[in-house]
């Protein structure tokens, strides 16, 4: 996954030096802009800002859209889209604006929360506008996201949040929809809003923990709220701004959970995307179990890589009790020569014996081998790095920009179904020829691939074990996969349990990143203190998996800093397949 292969010359000196310092109004506002974040992350932007005068009432669509109440197995179809160990019990409704120009944000955002809805139920996802009256009564939960300033919203599903058969979480626009077509709506609920506030407001505190809110998202404003009867409504969470004071950012009343942002943009490390997590699931499933789980898995081993480094991991991993998975690249290339003075370099894991006596110590210690890609590159042309295995993207095609940015261009010319498959079917091969088990999990290379490799990914493993990437257009009107990917339109999402993702498979979480001694790339350099802080933030969501990974080169010491780091956080290490289960 690393962005970078580093030398061991220039390892040895980043660990010394690492060592040494230890311990406006909406037709004004801009296009929004897609940014990249941490550990290659891709974050969506916020919605435009809204405008500055007083929200109005529109007219809904309820009285057109009088349809019965379909079936329930037609609201979910032939298959569940939920993760395994999801509550069988529970259905979710996802309803999401598509009106106007960043219609694709709203399908973005609704993609983004069902994916997370998936770690406690069954979801069906579909524009607000189609929503039929009574619809909610075949689910157990509703979710709606509101992304489009005054986007006409059937009264068929105002006044069926209003009746509180169902508990409903409301995010950002359009409140005031809600209210005025409520009699009573103060009364009723305990609060209601006060207006959109566009301060600075860098941090959201959570059970009683503090989380990140980028400055990029301040324009888009919160609409604050004010409690009116304790008795009746509590606030769940505040926004805290940058002159010490506060405002509500996420409050209950009633069947009414209402949050004031769509909390998916702008997504780091150490962010309020938490607290939207952890409110999601729980409507999802209240009865989601509240385990302390952790995974490590070991980064990038191919044949190219050093076996004593390999069998001392496995070595103080097994000593602590850690199970581990190892991302094992089956064909290393250095089709340049690149490390190699020039000379060129391809080496299976069958004419690599010393690392696969290698993976079978870490076998026996504990380690589970997983598919990182079949050579973790490309081709003989830097993508974006230098052609070599474990530097470059394999399913996506990527460069630097002058401002020494990773810019995604999009698949290579070549991807197909068909190209992917004979990547994914030469990388098995080479683990049989080299003895080796056949790994049942994939992860993508840099976590990025196109639409199509990644159901090619669904239909050849069991699970990934990565941040997924998604692109605008393949959810017309929620039904994923009907639609034509735009490359343009692409943004990334860490998940902090297990989900089971649009593509279609189980995703094993990943979300603490990895230890990077030096800044590469407009990224800050990340040591095991950084990694325990994202803990820290990640913890606050019920049933959270601490998931990160680690590179063999960097020696033990870093890694003996987070696991016991996180074990002294409660956290108890299990396999990766365990996590896959359920």
């Amino acid at each position: 996954m690393t962005a970078r292969r580093w030398t061991r010359a220039g390892v040895a000196a980043l660990l010394a030096l690492a060592a040494a310092t230890a311990v406006t109004p909406a037709s004004a506002a801009p296009a929004p802009q897609l940014v990249s974040h941490a550990a290659d992350t891709r974050s969506l932007p916020a919605p435009p800002a809204p405008p500055t005068s007083v929200p109005r009432l529109v007219s809904g669509l309820g009285k057109l859209l009088t349809n019965p109440l379909p079936l329930l197995s037609s609201l979910l179809g032939p298959a569940s889209n939920a993760a395994p160990g999801a509550n069988p019990n529970q259905r979710t409704l996802v309803l999401y604006d598509s009106t106007g120009p960043y219609a694709w944000l709203g399908e973005a955002y609704a993609v983004e929360a069902a994916n997370l809805i998936s770690h406690g139920s069954a979801y069906k996802m579909q524009p607000v506008a189609q929503y039929t009256a009574n619809e909610m009564a075949g689910y157990t939960g509703v979710v709606y996201l509101g992304s489009t300033y005054d986007e006409p919203i059937p009264t068929a599903f105002l006044d069926d949040v209003l009746s509180g058969s169902r508990p409903v979480i409301w995010m950002n626009d359009n409140l005031w929809q809600l209210t005025q077509r409520s009699a009573n709506f103060t009364a009723q609920y305990g609060f209601t809003w006060t207006g959109f506030d566009f301060s600075n407001t860098p941090t959201v505190t959570y059970k009683n923990t503090t989380l990140q809110r980028d400055v990029l998202a301040a324009p888009s404003g919160l609409l604050a709220t004010t409690i009116t009867d304790p008795a009746k409504a509590s606030s769940l969470a505040v926004a805290n701004r940058a002159d010490g004071s506060s405002l509500n950012w996420a409050v209950r009343g009633s069947n009414l959970t209402y949050i004031g942002e769509i909390p998916f943009s702008y997504v780091g490390f150490n962010d309020r995307y938490y607290a939207a997590a952890d409110l999601l699931t729980l409507l999802a499933n209240p009865a989601t179990p509240n385990r302390k789980r952790a995974l490590v898995r070991i980064e990038d081993v191919s044949p190219g890589s050093d076996p004593t480094e390999l069998r001392q991991i496995a070595d103080y991993l097994y000593s602590a009790g850690v199970p581990f998975s190892v991302a094992v690249i089956p064909q290393y290339k250095d089709p340049n020569g690149y490390y190699n003075n020039g000379t060129a370099q391809n080496i299976s894991l069958a004419g690599a014996p010393a690392v696969v006596s290698a993976l079978r110590y870490m076998q026996s210690h504990g380690g589970t081998l997983e598919m990182h890609g079949y050579t973790h590159q490309y081709s003989n042309v830097a993508n974006p790095y230098s052609g070599v295995s474990g530097d470059d993207f394999e399913f996506y095609r990527a460069h630097i920009d002058s401002a020494n940015n990773v810019v995604y261009d999009g698949p290579p010319a070549e991807d197909s179904a068909l190209w992917a498959q004979s990547r994914m079917t030469m990388g098995k091969l080479n683990f049989t020829l080299a003895g080796l088990p056949t790994p049942t999990v994939f992860e993508p290379p840099h976590y990025a691939a196109s639409a199509v490799d990644y159901q090619v990914v669904a239909s050849n493993f069991a699970a990934r074990y990565d941040r997924g990437l998604y692109f605008g257009g393949w959810c017309p009107n929620g039904s994923c996969g009907s639609g034509t990917p735009d490359y343009s339109k692409l943004y990334g999402q860490y998940f902090p349990f297990l989900v089971r993702d649009i593509y279609g498979s189980p995703v094993i979480p990943e979300q603490l990143g990895n230890v990077e001694p030096v800044p590469y790339n407009n990224h800050p350099a990340r040591l095991p203190a950084d990694i325990l802080a994202t803990a820290q933030s990640t913890s606050v969501v019920t049933d959270t998996v601490q998931s990160f990974f680690y590179h063999p080169y960097l020696g033990t010491s870093y890694l003996r800093q987070i696991v016991t780091g996180l074990q002294g956080m409660g956290y108890g290490f299990v396999t990766a397949s365990a996590v896959a289960a359920g």
